[in-house]
């Protein structure tokens, strides 16, 4: 048995054994004469003041372990706040922390917090993975014809009791930070009983990606909640924050929970559209957060060179306009700070951007978050259709086919005058097949706009340079920066860092002195 020091934020650290915290307490009381030193280890309490940091630095045991015991006490009250606090911890309610996955990979996102009662259970993500265990690239396609228990017993879905249809449902909920499969995209498989939030945005474009993707969202439970607003759910009360992230809507939320708060950050960034965001928790931080959660995408990999949106938007524009023949852009259809970037650069080149069904559906349903979003019917934007999405979206609503057939562009136009055409792109089989058909409509080039590794994996390279293309990447990444992770620690003060989602956690050591690593499933009580 142990003794910890606690203050009013709660834990700050081990303090020593049961005999060892009794050696030291018998030696204050014949060495000090300090009246606050002796309470202080006769009551177990007492304010963090001059007199008392004075007088345990005056003791000067011949005891080893005992002078070591108080070296560690000062070293812990210069990390409390007002008051300190011995305690055995019997009797401390605090709640229970369980990384499913994401403590040492980027992707598959999916954490546990559990109530001291137990009564409350919420699940904060629940994605699907981006890499197999040998680090190859996951591909959900391989795994899509398996049921629930063979996935759980393949551990492609992480084993939570109570969250699936094969179970009771047990979980009290499941909070989304954002709509990336690797944050939700295995939420097909949780019990219809069980109410799942997210944002606006986040609901939108799930809408989305079950239309074209065949995600199997169910969204008789989902509930959407606002951004600054408290969610109540059981014994936690929630405050999302709006994020910074190439996902639009993304939210980090500040949890509470039996008198600890826990920041949670999602996916995040300080360097796109909404930049000012992370400036905003800078200037005006939530107080007295205990845990802070956060991910470390961005360690072990380079920043590139385009550190923000702007110079991406920039880049963008110069290119386009000195461009004369037919530009492809490659890039996700639901990064929304990139299609701005593509669209305003467009325009500012005096050209015309061409969408696809896709991509005009995601903006379509991003207006219920902002009406500043560009849209098919605005000027200088046409949509492309295609069999396959066409298909897609009148088996959803055929209405749709005819709303944004008044801004459709006829592929004869595209060939016949390329050189103020800029086309959204993505590699299918489809585009390729466009990309061929259109080879000998001038001189064509392509810009890829999304994350390195995605080229990497694919073969596109090699084809455009079989079609005589040349292609340029102008990109940014939608994750922190290392200064940017700096920034958010700086301004929330945390008494502890948990890493998630990175390869490298252990590099949180190098920046941080107060990290927790935690391995996938490993529960922790955050006291």
């Amino acid at each position: 048995m142990g003794y910890y020091l606690y203050d009013a934020r709660g834990y700050v650290g081990d303090l020593a054994s049961t005999h060892g915290l009794q050696q030291v307490s018998e030696y204050v009381r014949r060495a000090s004469n300090i009246l606050l030193v002796k309470k202080f280890f006769d009551e177990g309490h007492a304010p963090i003041t001059e007199d008392l940091m004075a007088g345990l630095r005056n003791l000067h045991p011949e005891d080893i372990e005992v002078a070591q015991t108080i070296d560690n006490l000062l070293q812990l009250l210069v990390k409390c706040d007002s008051i300190a606090i011995i305690s055995d911890g019997v009797g401390v309610e605090y709640p229970q922390l369980t990384i499913h996955r994401g403590t040492h990979e980027i992707g598959g996102s999916c954490i546990e917090l559990c109530s001291s009662s137990g009564n409350t259970r919420i699940i904060f993500d629940i994605g699907l993975p981006l890499v197999n265990k040998d680090m190859s690239p996951f591909d959900w396609n391989i795994h899509r014809k398996f049921t629930l228990p063979q996935l759980l017993e393949r551990k492609i879905v992480p084993l939570i009791e109570g969250l699936y249809e094969n179970a009771k449902p047990t979980v009290t909920a499941v909070v989304l930070t954002h709509a990336h499969l690797d944050h939700y995209g295995l939420l097909r498989f949780v019990h219809s009983a069980i109410p799942i939030y997210m944002s606006v945005g986040t609901r939108s474009l799930a809408e989305v990606s079950n239309v074209f993707l065949n995600t199997d969202v169910k969204f008789d439970r989902i509930e959407t909640f606002e951004m600054a607003q408290t969610l109540r759910i059981g014994e936690f009360a929630i405050i999302p924050y709006l994020m910074d992230h190439s996902a639009p809507d993304a939210a980090a939320f500040l949890i509470e929970a039996d008198g600890q708060r826990i920041f949670y950050t999602g996916d995040f960034r300080g360097h796109g559209r909404k930049s000012v965001l992370l400036d905003r928790i800078g200037k005006d931080p939530p107080p007295y957060v205990n845990y802070l959660i956060m991910e470390g995408s961005m360690l072990g990999r380079d920043e590139g060179l385009f550190l923000d949106e702007t110079s991406v938007e920039q880049a963008l524009y110069e290119l386009i306009l000195s461009q004369k023949g037919l530009c492809y852009v490659f890039t996700s259809s639901q990064n929304l700070d990139r299609l701005v970037s593509i669209y305003r650069a467009t325009k500012r080149g005096g050209k015309i951007l061409i969408i696809d069904l896709y991509t005009a559906f995601v903006l379509d349903k991003l207006s219920a978050i902002s009406q500043r979003i560009p849209q098919f019917d605005w000027e200088s934007v046409r949509v492309l259709y295609s069999y396959y999405h066409a298909q897609k979206l009148a088996d959803f609503d055929r209405a749709l086919l005819y709303k944004y057939k008044r801004a459709k562009i006829e592929f004869e136009e595209i060939r016949d005058n390329p050189d103020d055409k800029v086309l959204l792109a993505k590699d299918s089989r489809y585009f390729r097949s466009l990309i061929t058909k259109l080879k000998g409509s001038g001189k064509a080039m392509v810009v890829y706009s999304m994350w390195h590794g995605y080229l990497e994996r694919s073969n596109l390279q090699e084809f455009l340079e079989s079609n005589n293309i040349p292609i340029k990447e102008i990109h940014t990444s939608g994750h922190a920066y290392i200064p940017e992770l700096q920034m958010l620690v700086s301004a929330l003060k945390p008494r502890w860092i948990i890493p998630i989602h990175t390869f490298y956690p252990e590099k949180f050591n190098d920046m941080f002195p107060n990290v927790i690593q935690v391995a996938d499933g490993q529960t922790i009580s955050l006291c």
